[in-house]
């Protein structure tokens, strides 16, 4: 079988976030095939670890979770592998399957995480369920998080803060809306003001992570004939590592001065927090030599950031064109698994 072969067994498994119970068994038993490596299922998690004496422990994880989808649509055609989670991430997950069942012998000991939900809210994920129950099945030295990034290493990543806002106004009949104020002509303000925002770039260790903010949501209203009271929006901030959450809470606030007033709501609703480059890590510098292309910051939120704030330096690197995750037309190539396969191999040798 070719690794595209492969892959599309996983990608023809449907693997939805919360239902990831096929795609792991699958997983776990294939794992089992190499007797060198010691196995652990933790619900929907698979881990696999060399226990040899080796001083270094390598890391490579992947979530085996993809965004909903139908699976019996995957194919191979022209050297291109087609269907929910091709790129984003089940083609690495084929390469790391393939690595770990080799029998060629490493200069360090290296761990496999397939962990489930990812997609989804970051409370729920299954990386996080690892880290809870068996916290030392994640020790490492440094780990790579493979997901798709064009063929280089996209350094630490953004995070991201989700922040409600409630504007208030005054009730009123819509025939005498001079009695009253709209909250929602309010909301038209804000939304302006952000639309107008200019993306703010922070220079982190030599790395540039560009800034964004969007809204993301709208809601208000009362009945045809009734001027609002209340209209209310969120926003989704993307955040460099050079800042906190109050630090970027305060950013939106300063955005919007003179928008805001004292009934008003500013509440922040989820904060995932981003992680700088770890690239002074002697062994991620290796990984980007392989590459042979210089690094770029990450501009989403990945589990890097979990992995750093466990004191684990970290970075993403794998197969497949970012831009095509969560896309109906998501594919990966054949040249792209070789060459993250060559990459990765190598690391680990």
């Amino acid at each position: 079988m070719t690794r595209l072969d492969d892959a599309l067994a996983l990608v023809s498994i449907a693997s939805v976030s919360r239902d990831e119970a096929a795609i792991a068994d699958h997983i776990d038993k294939r794992l089992r095939q190499n007797p060198a490596l010691d196995v652990e299922r933790i619900g929907d998690n698979v881990i696999a670890r060399t226990m040899g004496h080796h001083a270094t422990r390598l890391l490579v994880a992947g979530h085996i979770d993809t965004v909903p989808g139908d699976a019996s649509e995957a194919q191979v055609v022209d050297g291109q592998l087609r269907g929910v989670g091709a790129c984003d991430m089940k083609g690495s997950l084929a390469v790391m399957l393939e690595l770990a069942l080799k029998s060629q012998p490493r200069s360090v000991e290296v761990t496999w995480v397939f962990y489930a939900r990812e997609e989804i809210a970051r409370s729920e994920s299954g990386l996080l369920e690892i880290a809870e129950l068996r916290p030392d099945l994640l020790d490492a030295d440094a780990a790579v998080l493979a997901e798709p990034t064009g063929g280089v290493v996209e350094a630490g990543c953004q995070g991201t803060l989700r922040v409600e806002i409630e504007l208030t106004g005054v009730r009123a009949h819509t025939a005498r809306p001079f009695v009253g104020r709209n909250a929602i002509h309010r909301l038209g303000a804000l939304i302006a003001r952000v639309a107008a925002y200019e993306p703010r770039t922070a220079i982190v260790d030599g790395i540039a992570y560009v800034e964004q903010l969007q809204v993301v949501g709208v809601d208000g209203g009362v009945a045809p004939n009734v001027v609002p009271d209340r209209a209310r929006c969120v926003l989704n901030h993307r955040v460099a590592p050079d800042r906190t959450r109050d630090e970027a809470a305060a950013s939106i606030a300063t955005l919007l001065d003179g928008l805001l007033e004292g009934d008003d709501r500013f509440e922040v609703l989820d904060w995932a927090p981003a992680a700088a480059p770890s690239l002074s890590n002697e062994r991620l510098g290796l990984l980007v030599q392989a590459t042979g292309a210089p690094a770029k910051g990450k501009v989403g939120w990945t589990d890097v950031a979990t992995f750093v704030e466990r004191g684990i330096p970290a970075t993403n690197y794998g197969a497949g064109d970012p831009l095509l995750a969560h896309r109906s037309d998501e594919y990966v190539t054949i040249d792209e698994l070789d060459e993250f396969a060559r990459v990765l191999d190598e690391w680990l040798t």
